[in-house]
């Protein structure tokens, strides 16, 4: 290999030039990859990652290009109006199509695999509309941080779908995500995580129809009060309430105290409080190993108790 040399023509060491592409450089590598396909299918939720592959497939291939989102019991309604109204302001072809992991009673379970069966029917589901729209390459939003990041069944499920992963071919990492969202001018360069509603629910518990949608409208209240990073996590009739440490003054509000209590008491549940720890992503996860199992920015905290009712404390 040749010596690289300065602009005066002299001879340099190759260790001085800058070895890692910028973020920006790397955006126009995903491109030209995608443009050499004939058509792809981005599963998109709208979050950061999916929009910045769904911003550049649709600057690489236009027309060819769709955005899948699959609605389930599991995304918030929310979230599917925020997918919608991401689509649209990238311009991309929108597609909704809708399963049950329900219908899966190893993800009904809530074992540690509980993703993984989660991501293998989303992603099926992601391939049988890209067949009925001609499209053979299915892509996601995972990125470069993701993987080596403990226990990962959903990527798992990728990899085994042999779905494809422009960030993450790339080297972009999440920082790098979330600049290249900021350049293209997207909305979403700052949203936080959102994981699936299922998470919420401490493993061992059965994911069903009426924890989820009592989930989802105990956190509507809360982002109708203005929180922006928050979970209700649902142990069997004890809603716990965790809010961002920036955010738990407001949370101590005695009129939110009280909307919350009454609103959640109205939904069914015998208990409600607040957690003074705040927002910790997967909380309620057996393996507090700071892994994402599912890869959507959920990472694995210390578990509290799963079953707060049969824990003993102390009373005095």
């Amino acid at each position: 290999m040749q010596p690289e040399t300065d602009v005066e023509g002299g001879a340099t060491d190759a260790t001085d030039a800058d070895p890692t592409p910028s973020a920006r450089e790397k955006a126009e590598a995903v491109r030209e990859s995608l443009s050499a396909r004939d058509g792809v299918l981005v599963a998109f939720s709208g979050g950061v990652d999916s929009a910045v592959v769904a911003a550049l497939a649709d600057d690489a291939l236009g027309d060819d290009a769709v955005a899948c989102t699959a609605k389930s019991e599991t995304l918030p309604d929310a979230e599917l109006d925020d997918a919608k109204r991401v689509a649209s302001e990238i311009g991309i072809r929108h597609e909704v199509v809708e399963f049950s992991e329900l219908d899966d009673p190893d993800f009904v379970r809530n074992d540690g695999e509980r993703c993984y069966h989660c991501r293998t029917m989303r992603l099926g589901r992601m391939y049988e509309a890209a067949a009925e729209l001609g499209i053979e390459t299915v892509c996601d939003g995972t990125n470069a941080s993701d993987p080596g990041e403990g226990h990962r069944p959903g990527l798992r499920a990728v990899e085994e779908l042999e779905v494809r992963s422009p960030l993450l071919e790339a080297g972009i990492e999440k920082e790098e995500v979330r600049a290249i969202a900021d350049d293209l001018g997207l909305s979403v360069a700052d949203k936080p995580a959102m994981a699936c509603l299922s998470s919420r629910i401490p493993t061992g518990l059965e994911v069903t129809n009426e924890r989820l949608t009592r989930i989802e409208k105990a956190e509507r209240v809360l982002r109708e009060w203005g929180f922006s990073q928050f979970r209700v996590r649902d142990h069997d009739g004890l809603a716990r309430i965790e809010i961002d440490p920036d955010e738990l003054d407001a949370a101590l509000n005695h009129d939110f105290v009280v909307a919350a209590r009454e609103h959640l008491s109205d939904l069914g549940f015998e208990h409600v409080t607040l957690d003074l720890h705040g927002y910790r992503t997967g909380s309620v996860s057996p393996e507090g190993d700071g892994s994402d199992p599912d890869g959507n920015g959920e990472r694995d905290a210390d578990p509290v108790v799963a079953d707060v009712f049969d824990a003993e404390y102390p009373t005095r």
